[in-house]
């Protein structure tokens, strides 16, 4: 096994917000946790497959907030799988909410840091997308390590998801948009759909949110960006099991 980034990892991009609980999302997770959640267990492997009850294109999203980006994503595309990572529970708990009231079957959740989870429990190889959409952008100058987008992530993801899956992210944070674009940038492993160097439209595949909204209100821009996995090695044979053209 790769060593863990968690375990070395003392920084976190995120703050624990208390967050208040409503009656409806305290119920939600009592009643629907069993049937959608995924509890987190150290070195404790996912089957994909097994955890949806199908195999499908699996496609995680980081940190969902609230749950209506990835619940409208998952209706639009009945024939993927969504996995949704938030540590906040009244946002997981809002997600079940949704899951419920929309009848979906191809979303579950685990409610834990994400970086702990893509190292401990989702197998390599195994994703077929990365969606972080506006993570939080610490914009202060002396937070700036905190920002969830590092190379130590980008190698992170690199692992699990499979040639050609696209990594989308979004921010409304231009001094983050600059640092998402350089990291990424840098990347060996990840090509930018767009050019070299540049932001993408606005994805006709991303529901706005909240958060977006909030943006917008106060004046700010939206910046996107999509990168694809390159396929590594790309030899002749593995581009044959990919389907690519020599």
């Amino acid at each position: 096994m790769t060593a863990n980034l968690n375990r070395k990892r003392t920084i976190r991009s995120y703050v624990r917000r208390a967050g208040r609980m409503t009656p409806a999302q305290q119920s939600a997770l009592d009643t629907l946790w069993p049937k959608f959640g995924i509890d987190f267990e150290n070195e404790l492997i996912i089957d994909l497959n097994a955890a949806f009850g199908r195999e499908a294109p699996c496609i995680l999203e980081i940190g969902f907030g609230n749950g209506e980006t990835l619940a409208l994503q998952a209706a639009e595309h009945p024939e993927k799988n969504y996995l949704g990572v938030e540590v906040h529970e009244p946002g997981v708990g809002h997600l079940l909410m949704l899951i419920d009231k929309s009848g979906l079957d191809n979303v579950r959740v685990i409610c834990h840091d994400a970086v702990e989870v893509l190292n401990e429990q989702i197998p390599d190889g195994s994703l077929s997308g990365v969606n972080l959409y506006f993570p939080d952008p610490w914009p202060k100058k002396r937070h700036h390590k905190r920002r969830l987008v590092q190379p130590e992530f980008v190698d992170l993801i690199a692992r699990k998801v499979l040639p050609w899956g696209a990594v989308q992210l979004a921010t409304d944070w231009k001094s983050y948009a600059e640092h998402m674009l350089e990291v990424m940038e840098a990347s060996p492993d990840f090509d930018n759909v767009m050019e070299a160097g540049a932001y993408s439209p606005r994805p006709k595949d991303r529901p706005t949110t909240k958060f977006e909204k909030r943006g917008e209100r106060l004046g700010h821009q939206v910046w996107d960006l999509i990168y694809v996995r390159s396929p590594k090695p790309a030899t002749a044979e593995s581009k044959k099991l990919l389907g690519s053209p020599d």
